[in-house]
């Protein structure tokens, strides 16, 4: 089958690939190219296919692969890796996608073949890519002794272990050939039991060899026990060697590919199972609030990916962070050597950059460190129990992507508590504002108005009559009155907007509290018809009696000031279920529908007119809401039948038990 060709892709900007394998000699390449990168200026980026056959590398391959890939990030590459078993694919679909213009590949690399007949790994990534250059850089001499090893199996109780799974499945499949030999079953059949006794050996083992001696085994066993002359090894019929030999190959290529998708399985489900903490991290760092929260969820997906013991540093915290240790087996008493690790701990913070077990750079410690960081910024430290078990290739990629994830996270959480503290700011410096502009108009206009009457009286009492003298004496108590409202809705907001406002609930009876709004009142509700009305007597309520008076106050006080004069103003109380209602009636013009949203909210004044051209701050109704919700009830206005408007809010009601 033909590859797809792709159109070539126009580019601008050089960037130079150098793939990275376990080969000795593979420095010499990665050096080359990133000269090759410096000379052009390119983009430098370094890319290790993982194919099934790195799972069972020998230690000193991945050894020498870690190395390689430290050289390459120290020259200045992006390391990257990619899964596949097809290598020349997977290169060219990454340097599709990311931009490579060059590819630097070994000789040896390039000119090797896998196997007989298939083209070198070059005339593939001519074939897949046509439009990149490919820079063939030699290094047969170096790599002539060379050949990418498998670990070996060093524990003796494995190896026993795996030898009696191979024995006793080729015995299960002798036992069911003797059973078909005597129900006269064809020798055709007995063979595809042998066949399948080495695929079940294959899918039962971790390596080829035992499916291999299998194969050779089912061979001897089915020539000494059912061929011609039996319980001998050899074979009157001339094709039986053919048999024979179709037998062993079949046997041994289906446990070969056995073999080859069972490791691929195991390598998809070890990307999958990555791939699942990579995108659970996402979800949950864009549920936590807070650092702690970010960290925390962090340091546990970590711990699921690697199951190492983790550490965390936050810089959040002044002076020497404080290590929070999130250990893999879910011991409290993990160990940690806190005066070992922190001079490893403060270069990477200092240097923001990794160190410490597998690096270079202060090697002796026990844990490698990376720093969480967006550019140059660094929010804290990570650290992996690391020591003599360097990670690999892989589980890096995925914490790097971890890490910076939650480096993001903590600079959303930076700017989100920067953003509501100048909110905060905002909102407090529109309050001053707002009480500036009280201040300079709505307190000079009745300190005025007392001021002059006063004046007046002190000058020309003996002019004045009686009705005038008292209509002046009215106009300074009025207007003490609404300053002394005033001033005490200022003080409320502020302790509201301070966090300060104290709730000291008692039981109350709500007639009580009524009748003290009403005499709060006093002379205010001159000209219109104030009333109260009880539907349950003795009604008791949880709450701040005082507060309470100030909500009614302000309600039955606006009714009074957006409501001409003769009007008809009704308190009235009754219980709903566990909360007793109290609601202000009036029938006054009424508010427009396209304001009731907003007459809760914090200075606002509305277009209604009040009815001596006096100017409201706007806080009356918010410190309303404020106080009710407060006490766990909810206020809310509504049209008045058949006219005007009504103030609901609830309060808790007090159970009282009586004893006799």
């Amino acid at each position: 089958m033909e590859p797809q060709k792709q159109n070539p892709v126009n580019r601008t900007d050089e960037h130079i690939l150098v793939c990275l394998s376990s080969a000795p000699s593979n420095a010499r390449i990665i050096r080359t190219a990133a000269r090759m990168a410096d000379a052009f200026h390119a983009q430098f980026t370094a890319l290790f296919v993982e194919t099934p056959d790195h799972a069972v590398a020998s230690p000193e391959n991945k050894q020498r692969l870690q190395d390689n890939r430290h050289l390459a990030e120290q020259l200045g590459a992006k390391f990257e890796t990619v899964f596949g078993e097809d290598v020349p694919y997977q290169i060219a679909q990454f340097a599709r996608i990311a931009g490579v213009t060059r590819i630097v590949l070994g000789r040896s690399a390039a000119t090797r073949r896998r196997l007989p007949g298939r083209p070198p790994l070059t005339d593939q990534l001519i074939a897949y890519a046509p439009e990149l250059d490919i820079h063939i850089i030699p290094d047969h001499d170096a790599d002539t002794a060379y050949r990418p090893r498998r670990a070996r199996q060093s524990q003796t109780a494995d190896i026993l272990q795996n030898i009696a799974k191979s024995a006793g499945i080729l015995a299960a499949a002798t036992a069911l050939s003797i059973a078909f030999y005597h129900l006269n079953f064809t020798n055709a059949n007995i063979i595809m039991v042998y066949i399948l006794g080495v695929l079940l050996t294959a899918i039962a083992t971790p390596h080829r060899i035992y499916s291999l001696v299998s194969s050779i085994a089912s061979v001897f066993i089915f020539n000494y026990l059912f061929t011609i002359p039996r319980f001998t090894l050899t074979a009157y019929e001339t094709g039986y060697p053919v048999t024979f030999v179709v037998m062993f190959l079949t046997a041994f290529i289906t446990g070969t590919f056995a073999s080859r998708y069972k490791e691929q399985a195991r390598q998809s489900a070890r990307i999958a199972h990555r791939t699942k903490i990579l995108l659970d991290t996402d979800q949950m760092l864009a549920k936590a609030k807070g650092r702690d929260e970010i960290l925390t969820a962090t340091a546990r997906q970590i711990v699921k990916l690697l199951g190492r013991n983790i550490v965390v540093f936050d810089t959040a915290a002044a002076g020497r962070p404080a290590p929070r240790l999130f250990p893999a087996n879910d011991r409290a008493d993990a160990p940690y050597d806190l005066e070992h690790e922190w001079p490893t701990v403060r270069w990477v913070l200092e240097h923001n950059h990794a160190a410490g077990a597998t690096t270079d750079t202060l090697p002796d410690a026990r844990y490698l460190y990376l720093a969480l960081r967006v550019n140059e910024r660094v929010y804290g430290a990570v650290g992996i129990e690391a020591e003599n078990d360097p990670l690999d290739a892989s589980e890096q990629s995925i914490l790097l992507s971890i890490l910076g994830e939650c480096a993001l996270a903590l600079e959303n959480e930076k700017n989100a508590r920067e953003k509501e503290a100048s909110v905060v700011l905002a909102e407090r410096e529109q309050l001053r504002a707002n009480l500036l502009r009280a201040i300079s108009h709505d307190l000079r206009t009745p300190l005025t108005s007392i001021s002059g009457n006063a004046s007046n009286l002190l000058g020309n009492a003996d002019r004045f009559d009686e009705e005038t003298k008292r209509q002046l004496y009215t106009d300074i108590y009025t207007d003490s009155m609404w300053l002394i409202n005033l001033v005490e809705n200022l003080l409320s907001a502020t302790r509201i907007e301070e966090g300060r406002m104290t709730l000291r609930t008692t039981a109350e009876l709500l007639d009580d509290i009524v009748a003290e709004t009403i005499q709060h009142i006093g002379r205010k509700a001159a000209g219109h018809k104030l009333t109260a009305v009880y539907e349950d007597a003795f009604l008791l309520v949880r709450a701040d009696a005082q507060l309470i008076v100030q909500v009614l106050a302000n309600l039955v006080d606006n009714a009074i000031k957006y409501t001409p004069k003769g009007s008809s103003i009704v308190v009235s109380t009754r219980r709903a279920g566990n909360m007793a209602e109290i609601s202000v009636a009036d029938d006054g013009p009424g508010i427009p529908d396209a304001e009731k949203q907003q007459i809760f909210e914090k200075f606002y004044c509305g277009e209604n007119k009040i009815a001596d051209n006096r100017r409201s701050l706007g806080l009356g109704l918010y410190l309303c809401r404020a106080i009710v919700e407060a006490h766990g009830g909810q206020i809310s206005v509504a049209d008045n039948a058949p006219q005007g408007t009504v103030f609901r809010f609830t309060l808790p009601v007090e159970e009282v038990t009586l004893h006799e």
